[in-house]
């Protein structure tokens, strides 16, 4: 089953995908992306990663996005061409290919890129039955981490950290010892009465698809939510601790540095979630654990 790719209207098997050398991506992380899943052939939460590719956009000053039509067309063609049930799309928005200026360029058409590729999301539910580790780490990231650049590198460096710890995620911690987010996932502590509290959405944080899905979740399920933030300290005392993002659907947190959290096990509150963001996935792509 072929990982494939699209550029600039092309489609193509994604071992054949390039864009230029000057594109503004490369240079500048003068860019954009989302990662939605792709189960049982069927894209999930989609319209939300479009909405926030929008609002990307318009903070980057990008013009010339082809509108949310197009772009499903092209998901979908690439999920259906490379016959890959349970996947990753990749969306990248660049301002396009110029002359290497900081400045904007003039007349110049953003560059479009998508690739897919097969993921299993099998592989978590026995993370969720286990627990994950993490450790904490400065948040040493730009100011905008509510839009989602290609500009990583901080994240990319937390990353590595972690596996070099035999962890599998970099929690942030800011200068006031706040509890922002992981490198690439939204954190969440829950307390003594079973609530969950959240870092509020900010420029500290990204706002996550999967964020909003599981918060709305929960309150519709009549589990409390307090979207403020919370410290280190706080979360190495909680009852239990979990992550989220969309390829890392409700992961139980189980240590952090060398602290255990809770009873060093998953907990109910976050199995409880987990079940009911699989029931959604069910829902909506018909794919099930």
């Amino acid at each position: 089953m072929p990982a494939r790719a699209y550029v600039n209207g092309q489609y193509m098997a994604l071992s054949e995908a390039a864009v230029h050398v000057e594109d503004r991506g490369l240079q500048f992380a003068d860019s954009l992306y989302e990662v939605a899943a792709v189960l049982n052939g069927r894209l999930f939460d989609w319209q939300p990663h479009l909405q926030r590719l929008r609002r990307g956009a318009a903070a980057l000053f990008f013009d010339g996005l082809p509108t949310d039509g197009v772009l499903t067309g092209i998901a979908r063609r690439l999920v259906a061409d490379s016959r890959l049930p349970d996947a990753l799309l990749y969306i990248q928005v660049t301002r396009g290919a110029a002359r290497r200026d900081h400045l904007f360029p003039r007349d110049v058409r953003p560059t479009l890129v998508m690739t897919i590729r097969g993921f299993d999301f099998a592989q978590r539910i026995s993370q969720q039955s286990r627990g994950i580790s993490v450790i904490s780490l400065p948040d040493q990231r730009w100011a905008r981490c509510d839009i989602k650049t290609t500009g990583l590198l901080p994240a990319v460096l937390a990353k590595q950290e972690a596996k070099a710890a035999g962890a599998f995620e970099a929690m942030f911690v800011a200068n006031d010892g706040t509890v922002t987010e992981g490198s690439s996932t939204n954190m969440y502590m829950v307390n003594g009465d079973g609530a969950i509290i959240t870092h509020p959405l900010s420029a500290r944080i990204l706002p996550g698809v999967a964020r909003a899905t599981l918060l709305k979740l929960a309150r519709d399920n009549h589990i409390p939510v307090f979207e403020r933030p919370f410290t280190l300290a706080d979360a190495k005392s909680a009852p239990e601790l979990f992550l989220t993002s969309t390829t890392a659907p409700v992961l139980p947190i189980v240590r952090v540095d060398a602290d255990p959290i809770g009873q060093g096990q998953p907990g109910p509150v976050a199995a409880r979630l987990a079940g009911l963001l699989w029931d959604e996935i069910e829902r909506q792509t018909n794919w099930r654990v």
